[in-house]
């Protein structure tokens, strides 16, 4: 008797489903190596990633000593060019700045009215319109500051010697003791970094000094 042929997508003989045309049975440890693929792919790609961020720590690393050889004039890299110097100087003073600000938090005032106050202290009395110039607001901005001052019994109002129709803002004894206490601090917080410099160090600190200081009269 003839054998049945087995029909596209039927049952043969041996009652098994026919297997579509293209298709083919994955071998048993097929799937084991397929994921060792993957895994090991992901391994070359985290290797891949490390190299990278390694090389960039390098270069980090390697662009910090430039700046600090720059710094100190020992690399070849150490420049005096005008804009070069300028950036750092810039740099220098705004983190100098935000470090001493934080021996101010102890006068209790907001940062305003302690920057007024210090333009009264050493350059008062001195008329709203001066003062308002001097801190670069509005007039209506420095009379608030003023207003608060005044509340504090840091400053008083008097008019002009010379103009009775001025008035000029001066500081009370308070308001001077309040900044020079403040003004001691800062300088003492500089004065414990300075004592960690060397000698030689320190000399040239002191000999850059004038030259800042021309710097900031514009001159």
């Amino acid at each position: 008797m003839p054998a049945k042929s087995a029909r596209p997508g039927g049952v043969g003989p041996t009652g098994a489903g026919a297997e579509g045309a293209g298709t083919r049975r994955q071998k048993p440890g097929e799937k084991s190596r397929s994921k060792t693929g993957s895994v090991l792919s992901s391994k070359r790609e985290l290797l891949s990633r490390s190299t990278t961020e390694d090389r960039l720590s390098v270069v980090a690393a390697s662009k910090s000593q430039a700046r600090s050889n720059s710094a100190s004039g020992t690399g070849s890299n150490a420049t005096s060019a005008p804009g070069e110097v300028a950036d750092r100087l810039h740099s220098a003073a705004i983190h100098l700045l935000r470090r001493l600000r934080r021996e101010d938090d102890a006068s209790g005032l907001p940062a305003p009215q302690l920057s007024a106050l210090s333009v009264i202290v050493f350059g008062g009395p001195i008329t709203l319109g001066a003062l308002a110039a001097a801190e670069q607001v509005r007039p209506p901005t420095i009379t608030k500051l003023v207003v608060a001052l005044e509340t504090a019994g840091l400053v008083a109002r008097e008019a002009d010697t010379d103009d009775g129709r001025v008035t000029r803002v001066r500081a009370t004894a308070r308001g001077t003791r309040l900044l020079q206490d403040g003004r001691q601090r800062r300088v003492a917080s500089l004065e414990a970094s300075v004592l960690g410099l060397s000698r030689d160090e320190r000399e040239q600190l002191a000999s850059a000094i004038p030259i800042l200081e021309r710097i900031v009269r514009g001159s």
